[in-house]
């Protein structure tokens, strides 16, 4: 019995001034009044209709170390397995030197968990959510509340700590994608003997969804005949691991090695399987070549010009997307040595060198709360200033290595990324528990928030073999080729993502139905023979009549 909903914070509403609260270090604690009183919203999507906050608060004063604030034990309280969404209103007092992080933290035998921080500039009250797991038994469990600078107060409100209910978000999320991943058909049947066709059989079987979902392979993988089966059947895009990187095709200056991609793009296109570039640079410097890093400024130019020239010539029209410079919100080694102009010169040469392919950002931790240098404000600061310094900027790519999903968390992120009307792509996706079962829960949790969201265009994993994964316990497909309870989850919902329909030609020759977007097949039983016809439901507002011919 998970008792979802159900808040493990003892006094969180400080009816009992701060019984059940410590502090952590010599600060003090006391209670204020004129916090928020409707809880945070992250919270509220998932707990809906709720009680009022009562609008008091811990005010924590005396702070000498960035850690001390409000604590409490949870360690009866934690069932394992579960996943518990965090959440809190933080606000921080005068003297701020600068931004201030603030973090609802947790002590798991004395290892730091993240429970979701946010930067705070001002004097309002701000919203953390985040999320946790505990995997192994622990002895002791303590929360905490820390952060801004010493010297400056800290003030939270409304602390909650609940297990998520995934199962009845799901429910939401089913309805929410047929509104945006489905459209109307019209059949309407014509030619000879069409007339008397009222009353007969008709089946519609979707053959194949064409919302982008796809997985990454490296060079190795494509000798493996099984490995290769299973993505033909269950990918209709492909990413590169590492084949494209530049540290792959140019391990030393002027040694070029792009077989294992002509390889790798060879079998795509013999299987129309779409392919997005990743990536044209690496803006962390500890993923540099060493043989770059030794440049000086003018060479490291032309090696930057050059690269661009290779690669983007070598494969035009051939990679759909590129990641112009991979995660610019936590490296910037490029800029740092060539200045602020380089990362928009390197969308415009690429975009100058094949105007076809889509140029994206592409970052992690933007969508779980956890991370401030690239939280959803942070990643859209930066995408106006590219594209105000001219960048095509076309695309947004959100890698996705996330622990412990929740929902409203997820979505929320992506409601403010969707706000600059660029497509927004999920490219490196991969979730980890020791239990597959709860691996299929997290899986099924990214894959549907994703699916329901309409600013979502495409969904790339991360890898799904056991033995080509980069993550521990994060596979859908074990070492022998068996799918194991993530792997039958991800097919559950790729098979509920076809639509079948069966029924009669009305009176005036037509049949009617809804469906997601793809390919489809109809087959009619005339009296004298079976016939079958294609037909492909493209994305639109406006129902879709398909001509059949008979």
């Amino acid at each position: 019995n998970p008792d979802f909903g159900v808040n493990i914070i003892t006094n969180s509403q400080l009816d009992d001034r701060t019984n059940g609260w410590f502090p952590l270090g010599n600060c003090n604690l006391s209670v204020g009044s004129g916090s928020p009183h409707i809880l945070p919203p992250m919270a509220r999507a998932s707990l809906g209709v709720h009680e009022p906050l009562s609008g008091r608060y811990i005010h924590v004063k005396n702070r000498t170390q960035t850690w001390m604030g409000p604590a409490q034990m949870i360690t009866d309280k934690v069932k394992l397995f579960l996943t518990y969404q965090v959440s809190a209103w933080v606000r921080i007092g005068s003297g701020a030197n600068g931004p201030q992080n603030v973090n609802v933290a947790l002590g798991v035998d004395n290892q730091w968990v993240n429970g979701g921080q946010v930067e705070i500039n001002d004097d309002r009250w701000h919203e953390i959510g985040g999320s946790f797991r505990i995997e192994k038994q622990p002895s002791k469990v303590m929360v905490y509340i820390q952060g801004p600078g010493a010297g400056v107060d800290l003030m939270v409100a409304g602390v909650q700590i609940f297990p998520v209910n995934r199962e009845a978000r799901f429910k939401y999320l089913r309805h929410q994608a047929d509104k945006i991943r489905k459209r109307d058909v019209v059949l309407k049947f014509s030619g000879a003997g069409s007339s008397s066709l009222s009353g007969t059989n008709v089946k519609v079987v979707q053959t194949q969804n064409s919302f982008p979902i796809g997985s990454c392979m490296s060079r190795t993988n494509i000798d493996n005949e099984d490995f290769i089966n299973f993505f033909v059947k269950n990918f209709n895009w492909a990413v590169f691991g590492n084949e494209l990187k530049w540290y792959w095709t140019e391990p030393q200056q002027g040694n070029l090695n792009y077989k294992d991609a002509d390889d790798m793009v060879a079998l795509c296109q013999k299987h129309n399987i779409e392919t997005r570039g990743h990536c044209i640079f690496w803006e962390v410097q500890a993923t540099v070549q060493q043989w770059i890093q030794a440049l000086n400024k003018d060479d490291l130019m032309k090696a930057v010009q050059n690269r661009l020239t290779d690669l983007l010539t070598r494969y035009k029209g051939k990679f759909k997307h590129y990641d112009v410079n991979n995660e610019m919100l936590h490296g910037s080694y490029y800029q740092d040595r060539l200045g602020k102009d380089i990362r928009a010169n390197m969308f415009k040469t690429a975009n100058q060198l094949d105007p076809s392919a889509t140029l994206f950002v592409n970052d992690y931790h933007v969508e779980d709360g956890c991370d401030t240098r690239s939280c959803p404000e942070r990643y859209i600061e930066h995408i106006l200033d590219l594209q105000e310094q001219g960048a095509p900027v076309g695309g947004i790519g959100i890698q996705g290595h996330i622990d412990n999903p929740v929902g409203p968390v997820v979505c929320t992120a992506l409601d403010k990324l969707g706000i600059l009307g660029l497509p927004i792509w999920f490219t490196e996706l991969d979730v980890s528990s020791i239990n597959e079962h709860v691996r299929g829960e997290d899986l099924e949790v990214m894959l549907r928030e994703a699916f329901a969201h309409p600013a979502v265009e495409g969904i790339m994993l991360w890898g799904f073999w056991e033995l080509f994964m980069s993550r521990d316990n994060a596979h859908l497909v074990n070492a022998e080729g068996d799918v194991n309870e993530t792997g039958k989850r991800f097919l559950a919902l790729k098979h509920e993502w076809l639509s079948h329909a069966r029924g009669q030609v009305d009176v005036q020759g037509q049949f009617n139905f809804r469906g997601f977007h793809g390919k489809y097949a109809v087959e009619i039983d005339t009296p004298s023979k079976k016939i079958v016809k294609t037909f492909v439901v493209d994305k639109g507002d406006t129902p879709l009549v398909v001509a059949v011919e008979l």
